[in-house]
């Protein structure tokens, strides 16, 4: 189990940085199409550059980095109770940019989808270690 919870958070780290490349990429070019942008109303690119982009002056994309570096470190050291807590407060924030990117951006993102799954799959294999 704790080497799904590793898979799932390395897969989550380079989706991480992934969306940092193309927040960095946006900025220093407005044209800059990323490969995840397949319409107007599916855009990587729309959810990243938002003002939704960051929480608390932090890129998401930068905190879901070092989150998953974090969840990685407590599972091999062997800390499932903080992990699970960890998890769980990351699906509050997954549920809170999942709104926000399909009911106010009206926006598909396919990375952001993926990194959904990765945190409510960690949240349940974090709640069958507990």
């Amino acid at each position: 189990m704790i080497n799904i919870i590793i898979i799932l958070s390395i897969i989550g780290v380079f989706l991480s940085i992934y969306a940092f490349y193309i927040e960095r990429k946006t900025r220093e070019n407005k044209k800059y199409k990323a490969v995840c942008d397949i319409g107007n109303n599916a855009s990587c690119t729309k959810a990243f550059s938002s003002s939704y982009g960051k929480m608390f002056g932090i890129s998401n994309s930068l905190a879901g980095i070092g989150f998953y570096i974090m969840i990685i470190i407590l599972s091999i050291i062997g800390y499932p109770k903080i992990f699970f807590y960890f998890s769980i407060i990351s699906l509050l924030f997954t549920i809170y940019l999942a709104y926000v990117s399909f009911f106010k951006l009206k926006n598909f993102c396919i990375i952001c989808s993926l990194i959904y799954v990765i945190n409510i799959l960690l949240v349940i294999f974090g709640y069958a270690l507990r």
